[in-house]
């Protein structure tokens, strides 16, 4: 999975590159109020531009339905790309997106040129792998590369269909990053090799406690799914978030930890409050148990320097999901702790994207990192050791 061709193994002077990214970029009333996904893009397409490939660049944007197609055209990014790239992106800015209008877009590029297709969600195909949309992709292109991490784990027309119709499909700069980093990370680490899992359930992350069980030297788990575990274990958690269907699970867990050696962490106190609020009284627990009629919303002090002092003894962390409701200020101070701790430390730290990017970039810790990963799904699929379709569609090296 890891060994894959990229844009610098193939000669692309004078081709039509067809270029999935990730311009799935939040709008505002058509302005983007977050352009991290354009900016993450821009190596690939600049390296192809230099090179003097006729670029075509795709994505999709948000979940369109019929009737409201208008607010997820892609028409504001093709504006902003242009002004990023100095350079005009033409926008053919049509329904079927691969139309008339865009085969004579196509036919009329000089090399260095950059056209941005439509949405390609406005194709109902897209989702569902759809041959005829696939097609239409692979009609206007000689190359197909594949830019778009965050979307990798997905099987549609525009990561995956469209490579079983060209013979050369290649990863850019992002995707060959992310397997950089995520890939050595898991399948050869610097050790001591600590993972850091946070959010609220134990379901969303049953795969990858599985799988890093097998890998890691420590394993430390924060956030809501926390509570799940030490009320498996006979504490007492108040009216703390708990998944009764895993109980049995986490306590397998736990026994599997123990006979492979792996160091597993849980938290020893807790901030807790008498309900689910951004001004609710935060208490700080002395020990492992959870009054009655609170709920555990971070880990407590004494965890959070815990947990500190094995990430800085480690020298490789992969971290995904909070320590707790770091949205409430109040609430944030275990995220903080482990962030701060991370920043501080000289591993290779690898950000597995979604709540726990967001929460390093917030805080400000985001250039401290070794890696923030793209994908929120695709990397916590990579995490669980699932080869992701849109990677597997590649041709290897």
């Amino acid at each position: 999975m890891f060994n894959k061709k990229t844009i610098e193994d193939i000669e692309v002077k004078g081709k039509r590159v067809l270029v999935r990214v990730d311009f799935n970029v939040p709008l505002k009333d058509n302005v983007i109020t977050d352009e991290n996904r354009i900016m993450g893009a821009l190596p690939t397409i600049n390296y192809l531009i230099e090179k003097g490939a006729k670029v075509i660049l795709c994505s999709h944007l948000g979940k369109p339905k019929a009737d409201n197609l208008e607010k997820y055209t892609l028409a504001p990014v093709a504006k902003r790309l242009s002004e990023i790239l100095g350079k005009e992106v033409v926008f053919p800015a049509e329904l079927e997106v691969v139309g008339e209008k865009t085969r004579a877009a196509v036919a009329a590029m000089n090399e260095g040129d950059v056209i941005l297709l439509e949405n390609t969600r406005y194709r109902a195909e897209e989702t569902k792998n759809g041959e005829a949309f696939s097609k239409d992709l692979a009609s206007i292109a000689d190359i197909f590369v594949n830019d778009a991490f965050g979307s990798a784990h997905r099987a549609h027309s525009s990561t995956v269909g469209v490579a079983d119709y060209l013979d050369t499909a290649v990863c850019g700069y992002l995707i060959q990053k992310e397997l950089k980093f995520l890939g050595e990370a898991v399948e050869t680490p610097e050790r001591p090799f600590c993972a850091i899992l946070g959010g609220a359930k134990v379901s969303d992350k049953i795969k990858v406690i599985e799988n890093l069980l097998t890998k890691v030297d420590s394993l430390i788990i924060g956030g809501g799914m926390a509570y799940t575990f030490l009320k498996a274990q006979g504490h007492e958690i108040g009216k703390s978030l708990v998944e009764e269907d895993k109980l049995e699970y986490a306590l397998q867990m736990l026994e599997s930890a123990k006979a492979k050696g792996v160091e597993l962490l849980l938290p020893v106190d807790h901030l807790v409050a008498a309900e689910f609020s951004a001004d609710a009284e935060a208490i700080s627990t002395e020990g492992v148990e959870i009054p009655e009629g609170t709920m555990g919303l971070d880990i407590g002090a004494k965890t959070a320097a815990k947990y500190a002092e094995v990430a800085s003894n480690a020298k490789t962390i992969i971290w995904n999901g909070p320590m707790g409701v770091f949205e409430f200020e109040k609430f944030a101070g275990g995220t903080i702790a482990v962030a701060k701790a991370l920043a501080d430390s000289n591993a290779t730290t690898i950000i597995g994207g979604g709540d726990s990017a967001a929460a390093v970039n917030i805080l400000g810790f985001g250039d401290k990192m070794t890696h923030i990963s793209t994908g929120g799904g695709a990397s916590l699929e990579f995490l669980e050791g699932i080869a992701l379709p849109g990677i597997e569609a590649l041709n290897d090296k």
